[in-house]
């Protein structure tokens, strides 16, 4: 039931225009908008520094695998430029639960955990109760079905 209504979610979102198209640049294996701005212009390194999600400055930018990242400041930009492995979410920023249930749907930057040294985004506070009560089971999942995932537009899914 839970996997039905995160495909509803991905429908919703397409329909609404919230993905990434690839005619931006960004790939489909980045969460982008149309515009191909990536964690609707939160800081990934945010997370790491701040222990919170920080709204980046539209002045600080940086492009990565076509997508647009903003950053808070430009000592956030350097980190990320010296590493952006370190710093992007798990799948590209989609949902690490949706990945889990081999669906792309939209990784809210509000709802996040920082599992291991990686970022990991939830689509709704639901969804993240769920994700939240089998993390290590579901991060396991998730990345057994990334690799077929990953180069995979989520209208196709």
């Amino acid at each position: 039931m839970l996997a039905n209504m995160i495909r509803s979610s991905a429908a919703a979102l397409v329909v609404v225009g919230g993905l990434v198209s690839s005619a931006f640049g960004a790939g489909v294996d980045v969460n982008a908008t149309v515009t191909g701005l990536a964690l609707r212009g939160v800081d990934p390194v945010s997370y790491f520094t701040a222990g919170a999600p920080r709204e980046g400055d539209v002045a600080i930018t940086e492009v990565h695998n076509g997508a647009t990242y903003r950053f808070a400041s430009e000592e956030s930009r350097n980190l990320f430029k010296s590493n952006p492995d370190k710093y992007l979410p798990q799948y590209g920023g989609f949902c690490a639960f949706g990945t889990a249930m081999g669906v792309k749907v939209d990784g809210d930057p509000d709802l996040w955990k920082i599992v291991d040294g990686k970022l990991y985004l939830n689509l709704s506070e639901t969804v993240q109760e769920r994700w939240n009560k089998d993390i290590p089971g579901f991060i396991e999942t998730a990345n057994t079905k990334w690799d077929d995932l990953e180069n995979v537009d989520p209208n196709d899914l």
